[in-house]
């Protein structure tokens, strides 16, 4: 009775971690679970970090073409920054797509496209390895340019407006003693495509540079579901950095 009543909850908890799952946006769910899925095999020594990072002379002279894609999915081992990093990825990726995005899945996946590409553009002359974080650092950037007056909260220690949150992470990169050169390139990319998205079309004389190519918007845009429940941040005023597992439920 008792092995009944247990494999009954481990099924109950199991469908409801699936319905839960798929009630990710397509692309943060998409891409997130690459990134975790792909941690999973380093730290199962199925894969090395070697045959991921980003090296154009490989790319280009032995065609190890996968390295422009792998070189966004990895955060290292597993690890706070790596928690760190997918919490933020998933957080910020997931309001923007149910956001600003939300019915325009094209749309989003062209700023995927625009973003990694400028990116692995600047990485030629930064002597960056791994992407990922900068791609992230745009995702935030246009998230908070896009949402102005929400007040954040870091960690109950600092509070200050939408805006200066990749800033803020900055700071806190060189506090930990890292690198911000990835932090630049990320809030340099996502200016980019919030000056020309956002910015440059509003303006006198201005026109819309960025179109989203038809054969996506074929692939990807799809009627709304009637049962698609949104993250509930996008519905406050106020957003906090701590993740609050029990708002997404």
């Amino acid at each position: 009775m008792a092995d009944s009543e247990a494999g009954a909850a481990a099924a109950g908890m199991a469908h409801s971690f699936t319905q839960e799952y798929f009630q990710i946006p397509v692309v943060t769910r998409a891409y997130t679970t690459a990134c975790v899925l792909t941690t999973a095999a380093v730290q199962l020594e199925f894969i090395s970090p070697f045959q991921l990072y980003f090296n154009p002379e490989l790319i280009i002279r032995r065609y190890q073409i996968w390295r422009l894609i792998t070189s966004f999915l990895f955060f290292g081992s597993l690890g706070f920054s790596f928690v760190f990093n997918i919490i933020f990825l998933y957080r910020y990726c997931r309001m923007l797509e149910e956001g600003s995005f939300r019915g325009r899945t094209a749309d989003f996946v062209f700023m995927f496209l625009f973003g990694g590409i400028v990116i692995t553009l600047f990485g030629l002359f930064a002597n960056i390895f791994f992407l990922g974080q900068a791609f992230i650092i745009m995702l935030v950037y246009v998230w908070s340019r896009r949402h102005p007056l929400i007040r954040m909260n870091f960690f109950g220690l600092l509070n200050f407006q939408a805006p200066f949150l990749p800033w803020v992470l900055m700071g806190f990169s060189l506090l930990l003693g890292n690198s911000i050169v990835v932090d630049l390139l990320g809030i340099s990319v996502g200016h980019m495509y919030y000056f020309l998205e956002d910015v440059f079309p509003n303006q006198p004389g201005g026109r819309k540079l960025l179109m989203t190519p038809e054969l996506l918007r074929a692939m990807f845009d799809r009627p709304e579901d009637p049962d698609y429940r949104p993250l509930l941040e996008e519905q406050q005023q106020d957003a906090d950095l701590q993740p609050n597992w029990e708002q997404h439920n």
